[in-house]
């Protein structure tokens, strides 16, 4: 019985998802803490009809948030400190050198869509630098740099 999707962005928390991008280290296990939890379509079958996992926010040790780390990919010796494939080894194996990319949050299934909108609509744009704007004294410059170049060009060629 698949449930309604998840709310909208304007929905969440937006104070405490912003203190918890700005923390130093991978926070993929407190938006999950922050999110809904498992949902019926999220396609985990189980068998035991007295065990319902809907609600549950316990990690799943699925690894998609160590498997997209940039800093794991760079150093896989980091990850040999832990067999296990979870938020919690992540956050051990990284810790503060984390690059604040927030793979890890968009990889992690039992993460709420709202709060993965909210980070790649409103937050990942912000840390990425514009480029320089080229102004019309940029152009007059390089004009003025391709007159002498032609010019010195000009001379050796009418020898």
């Amino acid at each position: 019985m698949p449930t309604t999707r998840d709310d909208s962005k304007d929905n969440i928390n937006k104070e405490v998802a912003d203190i918890l991008l700005k923390t130093k280290e991978p926070p993929v296990a407190r938006f999950r803490l922050l999110s809904k939890g498992m949902e019926p379509y999220h396609r985990l079958y189980i068998r035991d009809a007295e065990f319902d996992v809907v609600g549950d926010k316990a990690c799943l040790a699925c690894g998609n948030c160590i498997d997209s780390c940039p800093v794991l990919r760079r150093d896989p010796k980091r990850f040999e400190q832990t067999e296990q494939r979870t938020s919690f080894a992540l956050e051990s194996c990284v810790g503060e050198d984390c690059e604040q990319c927030y793979s890890c949050v968009l990889a992690c299934p039992q993460v709420d869509t709202a709060y993965k909108d909210y980070i790649v609509d409103e937050v990942i744009p912000e840390t990425i630098q514009p480029a320089p704007r080229i102004t019309s004294l940029d152009n007059y410059f390089m004009a003025l740099i391709a007159l002498i170049i032609g010019m010195v060009i000009g001379v050796f060629l009418a020898r």
